[in-house]
């Protein structure tokens, strides 16, 4: 199959609430969909209105398969996670041409809330 999607997507509306309701815990997905022959190297920084950037952020997205990374599960290079209850935009860079969506689900009320949408 040939190579679909492009290498640089920008998500510029992420946000990880802080509380969840019930068992199911709120969270996004950064999903990737690799079409081409090789594994896709994935990098990720993080935008904030009041502070610098954060980077440092990897994943690995095989040749011909899909990958939901779950950002309430992803560390950087020292290990730390996403912060909760701050409104911040995703840089996802790859190394081979691939597709991108972000999803968010939103348990912080009982009839729980989901957003999907391809990046730009």
């Amino acid at each position: 199959m040939t190579d679909n999607g492009k290498k640089q997507w920008l998500i510029p509306d992420a946000f990880y609430p802080e509380t969840d309701n019930g068992a199911y815990v709120s969270h996004e997905a950064v999903c990737v969909l690799n079409t081409g022959d090789e594994d896709a190297h994935i990098d990720m920084t993080l935008y904030f209105e009041g502070r610098e950037p954060r980077t440092g952020f990897h994943a690995v997205c095989g040749a011909r398969r899909t990958h939901h990374i779950r950002l309430d599960r992803l560390k950087d290079d020292d290990g730390k996670g996403i912060e909760r209850g701050v409104p911040y935009a995703i840089l996802v860079d790859s190394d081979v041409p691939v597709v991108v969506q972000y999803s968010r689900c939103d348990t912080t009320q009982s009839e729980l809330s989901f957003m999907g949408l391809l990046a730009y």
